[in-house]
């Protein structure tokens, strides 16, 4: 049986010569591998969307956020990989950027890169639920 996941991607935030920058990262060994994506990942059972993007930033990048909210959602049906999701973008500001580290080096190829959102549609390919912002959308 095929069933609709929730995933929960994160804009991880900082402020560089007055301009902010978001946390990218270039997809390894899952779904969409090569494309760059925002830290993040599935929704826990009886998990806040606040709590899953704090976890999973946590996790993946070794950084602690602050000020995390919601910024909206897509709906992503995958038909190349036969997966469907929805996915909650959240918006969270980074307690301490210099910390930033790959902690899940199988996940991701390379390392996590800090970029403004105006240059977000350079990195090619994307995944496809930032195509799916990035159409709807100009700001976080």
């Amino acid at each position: 049986m095929a069933v609709v996941r929730v995933g929960v991607g994160c804009f991880v935030v900082r402020s560089e010569s007055n301009e902010e920058q978001i946390l990218i990262g270039q997809r390894k060994g899952s779904h969409g591998a090569g494309a760059w994506q925002l830290p993040g990942g599935h929704l826990e059972l009886n998990e806040s969307f606040e709590d899953c993007a704090q976890r999973e930033v946590l996790e993946e990048t070794n950084l602690e956020v602050k000020n995390v909210r919601f910024v909206t959602a897509t709906n992503d049906i995958m038909e190349a990989d036969k997966k469907h999701y929805v996915t909650i973008f959240m918006r969270a500001e980074a307690v301490d950027p210099a910390q930033v580290r790959v902690m899940e080096p199988e996940k991701l190829q390379g390392e996590w890169q800090w970029v403004a959102l105006k240059d977000l549609p350079n990195y090619q390919p994307l995944f496809l639920p930032l195509q799916h912002f990035l159409k709807r959308h100009q700001s976080i």
